[in-house]
């Protein structure tokens, strides 16, 4: 399994823009096959800071998660206006921190 989580930084005016559109992004990509969870949150409005929290079965779900058009299409409107660091970790001995 990969974890890919990080922070991003939008203007603040454009936060509004980007949660709608990325929240769209989000409903797509959570139907693609090996897409185990993807969601994002905003941190602190004020700053236009989110929070970038996804996990994928393996790379090549992710991969192919961004080649699809609409993540390519998402990154393209957002270029240059959203900055960030968002970084993929494998996580293959992953365990739940509580029972449920």
């Amino acid at each position: 399994m990969l974890i890919v989580t990080g922070h991003m930084t939008v203007p603040p005016a454009d936060l509004p823009g980007f949660v709608e559109e990325a929240g769209r992004l989000a409903s797509v990509a959570r139907q693609r096959d090996g897409n185990l969870s993807y969601d994002i949150a905003v941190l602190d409005a004020a700053a236009g800071r989110l929070l970038v929290a996804e996990r994928w079965r393996d790379k090549a779900a992710l991969a192919a998660h961004l080649r699809a058009n609409e993540s390519v299409a998402f990154v393209s409107r957002w270029q240059g206006r959203m900055l960030g660091d968002v970084r993929q970790y494998d996580a293959e001995n992953g365990s739940p921190i509580a029972a449920t």
